[in-house]
């Protein structure tokens, strides 16, 4: 198992994360405020091994690697752009609208506070060159506080 985590950076928030290429699927996706990534990475290298994380390289960027100067593996930065854009369409590819809903416009499905997850996902497609599935437990979380 080769695990990756990918990191949407922010001034504020941080999308974030964890899959494994092998496996080509996400386990954990969550937002959080960029000030608690230090501490929530900290919690997440105990338990899993981490071969190398990828950091979009837009808004935040450096001071993420800063905050992250502790892992000892490799961390590395990747092109972000579009990645907010893009992330609206990759939405409806992974929660595909049914039924009736198809009458409702879509931008009314698109919660706003998961693309930051979502964009991470996208650097982390773009950088291994292939798509993720989701892990059929999982839930975008968002964890602000």
């Amino acid at each position: 198992m080769v695990k990756l985590i990918s990191i949407d950076p922010g001034k504020y928030k941080c999308g974030l994360v964890l899959a494994d290429i092998s496996e080509k699927k996400v386990y954990k996706a969550i937002i959080l405020k960029s000030e608690l990534l230090e501490d929530y990475f900290r919690n997440l290298n105990n338990f899993d091994d981490i071969s190398k994380v990828i950091i979009g390289n837009g808004t935040a960027s450096k001071e993420i690697i800063k905050k992250l100067d502790f892992f000892k593996k490799e961390i590395l930065t990747f092109e972000e752009k579009n990645t907010t854009f893009r992330a609206k369409a990759r939405y409806f590819e992974l929660f595909p609208i049914s039924g009736l809903k198809f009458l409702i416009p879509r931008e009314v499905f698109i919660i706003n506070k998961n693309l930051d997850a979502i964009s991470a996902l996208i650097i982390l497609e773009d950088y291994c060159k292939i798509k993720f599935t989701l892990d059929q437990n999982i839930d975008f979380k968002t964890w602000l506080k």
